[in-house]
């Protein structure tokens, strides 16, 4: 189908992109990726009357690591997630995720700020980014804000971002040197969403794990942050029972809809496999 009319605007600086979007207000549509909008704008389920396409926003754009902090500009694509030699050294796990995201058509032009911001649960950063407590900066012609991923979602295409905001940023606490790390995702074909999907982050002393963190996605309204099956691993040997127990405190916390992809039972249970290979394998992983 084609869309409805529309007029386009291309701002070369992030200040005339929010000024933009501050004085058109809720007509207004921020342009990433375009993955998302544009398929919803040929099906006229959306219908905006202006798309401002942030794609020539140099300022919104690159990966930096200094200190403990990990900083990518919203409109960083997945191709040059995967390309980071700098990533692949303080935090492989995002090059993992990158490369399990629809096709490389895909990646050249999705950006990581397009597929956290818009609040689609079957997006595989919102879950990755609540895995590694990501902060989001969100910016508007008011100002700027932060929200920690962990707090942005909502539920269905409903985040915190208000009329007129964009997340220029992407701030994470890079992971500690040795940690464990994988994000495993069970998929139909090449390209699907997640039937489930599990990232998890382990730090380890000896084969003690001291901390660790698990997320799930598409197996709720939004992606989800397993606060008490990543509570529940600390301490432990990572041994069956302890990942049993993980396993079902992160199976608790899903409700999926039966859909082409399985019936909830299934995905659920799923959810939870893939919780128990992303566990192991990030042990293994852990130095």
């Amino acid at each position: 189908m084609i869309p409805g009319q529309f007029d386009y605007h291309r701002p070369s600086s992030k200040q005339e992109a929010l000024q933009i979007l501050g004085e058109l207000g809720g007509d207004a549509f921020p342009l990433a990726g375009g993955h998302s909008i544009i398929p919803m704008m040929k099906l006229r389920l959306a219908a905006p009357e202006h798309l401002v396409d942030l794609g020539a926003i140099d300022e919104l754009k690159g990966v930096s690591i200094g200190g403990n902090v990990i900083e990518i500009g919203s409109m960083t694509t997945q191709h040059e997630l995967l390309t980071s030699s700098e990533l692949s050294q303080a935090c492989p796990i995002i090059q993992e995720t990158s490369a399990l995201i629809a096709d490389p058509q895909v990646r050249y032009c999705g950006t990581i700020g397009g597929n956290v911001a818009n609040g689609d649960p079957g997006n595989d950063m919102p879950g990755l980014m609540q895995c590694l407590d990501a902060t989001y900066v969100l910016e508007s012609n008011s100002g700027a804000r932060e929200v920690g991923a962990r707090d942005f979602y909502n539920g269905i295409y409903d985040t915190a971002l208000n009329e007129g905001e964009i997340v220029t940023l992407v701030r994470i606490p890079t992971p500690a040197a040795g940690h464990g790390y994988a994000y495993c995702k069970l998929k139909r074909k090449v390209g699907d969403y997640a039937t489930a999907a599990a990232g998890v982050i382990l730090n380890m002393s000896g084969s003690t794990c001291q901390s660790a963190s698990i997320a799930l996605t598409n197996v709720g309204d939004t992606a989800l942050y397993a606060a008490e099956a990543s509570d529940s691993l600390a301490g432990s040997d990572l041994g069956d029972d302890a990942i049993d127990r993980a396993v079902s405190l992160a199976e608790g916390i899903t409700s999926p809809v039966s859909d082409m992809r399985g019936s909830e039972e299934y995905r659920s249970k799923m959810a939870g496999v893939m919780v128990a290979r992303a566990i192991r394998l990030a042990a293994e992983r852990a130095s």
